[in-house]
């Protein structure tokens, strides 16, 4: 009998644990961020080494810088999201990502001035507690972007 009772509470602490996690998981799911993610199409790879950085817009049009950071070798931000739950509100954003600068360190030969020099991307955060992935597709000559998943 005691075996039983030391096999039952075994599985008992594993489901504890089990469920623990599951909340951690769904807990951070419905936590809002905000992330990017630069995909260089011209050479078929992540854009490794660009700059990015991310404002916040005022209603009298002018923008407060929030984060500057470089792209690692994913085409993502090292150190998480750009906006992490706590940093999360509801507003008018920009990205600022520096297209020519990042194609020129990669040696392309680019016009003065370049095509494509800035991609200056404005959009809006309604809920705080969502996810806003904005991903970049970039190119000198042409660029897409969606609110990605």
């Amino acid at each position: 009998m005691l075996e039983h009772d030391h096999a039952s509470n075994g599985r008992a602490r594993q489901r504890t644990a089990a469920r623990a996690i599951m909340e951690r998981r769904t807990e951070h799911a419905t936590m809002g961020h905000l992330s990017t993610h630069v995909l260089d199409t011209m050479n078929g790879c992540p854009a490794a080494g660009m700059a990015v950085e991310l404002h916040r817009l005022t209603g009298a049009g002018s923008a407060t810088l929030v984060k500057s950071l470089v792209l690692n070798s994913d085409g993502r931000s090292a150190d998480g999201p750009l906006l992490d739950a706590a940093a999360m509100a509801a507003g008018r954003y920009r990205l600022v990502f520096a297209v020519a600068a990042y194609f020129r360190s990669r040696g392309v030969a680019l016009p003065e001035p370049p095509f494509i020099d800035v991609v200056q991307l404005d959009f809006g955060i309604a809920e705080a507690a969502g996810h806003y992935h904005v991903p970049l597709l970039v190119s000198p000559w042409s660029y897409t972007t969606y609110r990605g998943s």
